[in-house]
């Protein structure tokens, strides 16, 4: 019997890692360029930085990863063997994730801030779980959490800012019902083309959707995910206007392009490693992103919840991907769950938002 030798990740599709790769390089692109054009050399040492850390990570580990056979003793031998193991999934898949934790950091974060969150996302959370294709959570988001959570004092944005010290979110905060008012300092005009204050790769909408409208059409990332974060996260949101008395419109949208929810749902949740395999797995997973994201910006002490979201919901993915329940095909129950679960969710919502008083 021949078996076929496959490198990880293990994607049920015809795409190969390698192309997948570098049409996520190619659709991070645009953001990329302009986080360079917005933030000038900051964003450039930065991302060369995070870069170097990552792929030297993934390279090293992987090369003493190898064991040699026994019978190979010559150090040189043996240095050929491991290096023979390398393959160039090896500098694209780290690369992704260097540029990904890059972008969802502000421009003058301090260098040795940047390269902790670095070691701690290629070290702890990839290789220690057996490296690529291997790890459960992603390690550009646990890497971003990691700095944020030991290093909060460090983290100050710069740019066009009509708040000072503040980003669209930070400024919002939980109240609600003051974004029609902030709309007048960040239009929507604003928002959508990155003219604010914010992580060096999350500020420009337009060019996170062309992103992930290239990844779309490559079948390079599965809308679904995508598609089930942002409705549901819409929803969540309409419901909290709704319980407000607020401007559903507004706040809906306000809430939808300020922070790092898009960057999140186009280029992280759609992470082929620590996503779920079936299709209607994909669509639990986006509302559970969707609906923590929603709950942490609505009720949690943080103004932005995306990376959290995601972290909380790697760890549900084995879960959702059992076996026994697991099915790559939609049915009606399938379908009554999601919506139940929705409603649920949006009536917590109502309910702690004050909808029924």
């Amino acid at each position: 019997m021949n078996y076929a030798k496959q490198t990880a990740p293990y994607v049920r599709k015809e795409n190969s890692t390698k192309r997948m790769m570098v049409d996520v390089l190619i659709a991070l692109l645009p953001v990329v360029v302009f986080a360079i054009y917005q933030f000038g050399w900051d964003a450039v040492v930065r991302l060369v930085l995070s870069a170097v850390i990552f792929i030297l990570g993934e390279v090293v580990t992987t090369f003493y990863r190898t064991k040699p056979h026994p019978s190979v003793k010559e150090r040189k031998e043996k240095f050929k063997v491991r290096f023979k193991t390398l393959t160039i999934n090896n500098i694209t898949a780290p690369l992704v994730s260097a540029i990904i934790y890059a972008l969802i950091i502000p421009s003058n974060l301090s260098l040795y801030v940047v390269a902790v969150g670095a070691l701690f996302g290629i070290l702890v959370v990839k290789a220690a779980f057996g490296g690529l294709g291997s790890n459960i959570f992603n390690p550009a988001a646990a890497g971003r959490v990691f700095i944020g959570l030991s290093f909060t004092s460090q983290f100050a944005y710069t740019g066009i800012d009509a708040v000072v010290g503040a980003t669209p979110l930070g400024a919002a905060k939980d109240a609600l019902l003051n974004i029609p008012n902030l709309l007048q300092n960040y239009t929507v005009l604003d928002l959508f083309l990155g003219n604010i204050p914010g992580s060096m790769g999350e500020i420009s909408a337009l060019l996170i959707i062309i992103g992930g409208i290239y990844l779309f059409a490559r079948r390079a990332a599965d809308f679904r995910v995508t598609l089930s974060t942002l409705v549901s996260f819409s929803v969540m949101m309409a419901i909290a206007a709704i319980a407000v008395n607020g401007n559903v419109v507004d706040i809906v949208v306000y809430q939808l392009l300020a922070g790092g929810l898009l960057f999140g749902a186009v280029f992280m949740v759609t992470d082929p490693v620590t996503s779920p395999v079936t299709k209607p797995g994909r669509w639990i997973y986006g509302l559970l992103v969707g609906s923590i994201v929603a709950f942490i910006r609505l009720f949690g002490s943080y103004p932005e919840g995306v990376v959290f979201a995601i972290l909380l919901a790697n760890i549900f993915v084995p879960l959702i991907d059992y076996y026994k329940w697991s099915k790559n095909r939609y049915s009606v129950k399938f379908i009554v769950g999601y919506v139940v679960a929705l409603a649920l969710l949006g009536f917590i919502v109502l309910v702690g938002l004050g909808g029924l008083n």
